[in-house]
């Protein structure tokens, strides 16, 4: 490719077959997901989740996926470089559990009718929407502040606790499809493998999944948990459907907008802080794009599709190294666009959810968790690694605390049941947990930027970011699990005297040559 006009980015390459199906895969796991979460949790009437939901969120991904490939195609076409990859896009996964279970199934399980619950969480995305346009225009500058490692420290936190474990434990309980699956996904990606004829490391994992599963399944085994009596149920939600106004809906949901906005207001900050992210995360893979028009266009298609009935906001994902590294570029995201259409409006999800094991999916999941938690080390100063692994401790707080909260409930008990200090004579800090993984994004920078600039010596740069932890903290935007005042303020402070603390160490500190991180394995011998 050429500067200029004379030769046009091309829309498609070779590796965009691997990128298109390693990404949409990723969307179709997520799909299969919701699909889930709405029907067997929610329970949604199927003629709300096919016929609405599922039309509206397929609008909302392709224009998402279009607008990021034509994004890509305008960088590639100013820089005339030929390895532009579009920014990955789709259902925000953390927002896709949290709208679930803290907004819609509570106000459903309150009323009775999971259309309400339906409702509340078009508010919820109504909010969000406008807090991640507005967003767009601070984020660049706490983005031009924040050191790198800080960045992509909180950002690997996500990736290993939330992204990387789940499908890393399906992979061990199902080993005769996931642990193999995973070799194939291996030693392609990272190996360099090629298959016969050129097919996709993906498309061969999955197709490997179906055989096993559907082979067990005929001779009276279930590995993987294919059944033909579900594949002819799944039959039933065969159909087309467009995408509907919903705005009555939408107005509908107001009348629960004080429990919305307690959720709204952080989970638009933890939007905008992901999407700084994982536009650096393309920044160190090479490909710079505007974090204010990333934000703006995430902010116009959540709105766009929760007008049409879809209670899930759209976010930049997390991976673009990851399908750059498969050679993906321009067309995989808007290929994926039209697959979600496809998928979306004739009701094939539910066939898929039928057909393909979950297990051989996961694999590709746990691949992207790999590459996004090693890119915090490789493409940072090696100096700054205490740093990222300090980010990355609130993330592994919250996941831990997710588990026992799951497992408290199975057991038909909650932790303030149990009472914490049961829990902690048996090793369980829960309390702890609860403080330091409470906004575990946020946290996760502001714990990373102190380190990095510690590890600097600009103690002043250092104090700022403590004071920043200070104010969020007060208000419950991190270390909290409510917004409100003086909510942990006990953290709160300590974060003031650490910032003080700082400010005096670089007016009367006296900082030793020999002081460095270089030495510290030498310490530790």
């Amino acid at each position: 490719m050429t500067t200029g006009d004379k030769t046009k980015p091309a829309l498609w390459v070779p590796g965009d077959w691997n990128a298109f199906f390693g990404f949409g895969t990723n969307i179709l796991v997520n799909l299969l997901v919701l699909t889930g979460l709405l029907q067997f949790v929610l329970k949604l009437p199927p003629i709300i989740v096919f016929g609405r939901i599922l039309p509206a969120l397929g609008l909302m991904m392709f224009l998402s996926t279009g607008y990021y490939a034509w994004l890509a195609y305008s960088l590639a076409k100013k820089t005339g470089r030929s390895d532009v990859c579009a920014l990955p896009s789709g259902i925000s996964v953390p927002h896709m559990f949290v709208v679930t279970f803290v907004i819609m199934l509570p106000i459903a399980a309150k009323t009775g009718d999971p259309i309400k619950g339906w409702e509340a969480g078009l508010v919820w995305v109504f909010f969000q929407s406008f807090i991640l346009m507005a967003g767009g225009f601070i984020a660049p500058f706490i983005r031009k502040v924040t050191p790198r490692a800080a960045l992509l420290g909180t950002l690997a936190g996500v990736s290993i606790a939330f992204i990387s474990m789940r499908p890393a434990l399906e992979i061990f309980l199902t080993p005769a499809i996931g642990i193999v699956c995973l070799a194939i996904i291996l030693v392609s990606w990272f190996g360099g493998v090629r298959y016969a004829r050129g097919i996709p490391a993906g498309l061969v994992a999955i197709v490997f999944g179906m055989v096993v599963a559907w082979g067990a399944s005929a001779i009276g085994l279930d590995v993987g948990g294919m059944s033909v009596s579900k594949l002819g149920a799944a039959f039933s939600s065969f159909g087309f459907s467009i995408p509907l106004p919903a705005i009555d809906h939408v107005f509908s949901g107001f009348t629960y907008l004080g429990v919305i906005l307690v959720t709204a207001i952080p989970f638009g900050i933890y939007d905008l802080v992901e999407a700084m992210d994982n536009v650096e995360s393309a920044e160190a893979a090479g490909d710079h794009y505007p974090t204010t028009r990333v934000l703006t266009a995430d902010g116009i298609v959540s709105l766009i599709g929760c007008l049409f009935g879809n209670p899930f906001i759209n976010a930049v994902y997390i991976g673009h190294p990851g399908w750059k590294a498969m050679g993906g570029r321009i067309g995989y995201s808007a290929a994926t666009g039209l697959a979600v259409i496809v998928l979306c409006w004739f009701g094939v999800i539910s066939l898929l959810l039928a057909v393909v094991p979950i297990v051989a999916i996961s694999p590709i999941l746990l691949y992207i968790g790999m590459l996004i938690g090693a890119q915090a080390f490789q493409t940072t100063p090696s100096k700054h690694a205490p740093a990222i692994v300090l980010a990355l401790t609130p993330h592994l707080a919250a996941w831990a605390k997710v588990l026992i909260d799951g497992a408290l409930g199975a057991a038909g008990t909650s932790a303030a049941a149990v009472g914490m200090e049961k829990l902690g004579n048996m090793g369980v800090l829960y309390h702890g947990l609860e403080l330091l993984g409470g906004g575990a994004i946020v946290g996760g920078l502001v714990l990373g930027a102190i380190g990095v600039f510690i590890i600097e010596r600009q103690f002043v740069n250092a104090a700022a970011f403590a004071a920043a932890g200070a104010v969020l903290t007060f208000f419950g935007l991190m270390h909290g699990e409510t917004i409100g005042l003086a909510v942990t303020p006990s953290i709160s402070l300590a974060y003031a005297t650490v910032a003080l603390f700082l400010y005096g160490c670089s007016r009367y500190g006296v900082v030793s040559e020999r002081a460095t991180i270089d030495a510290v394995p030498v310490a530790a011998e």
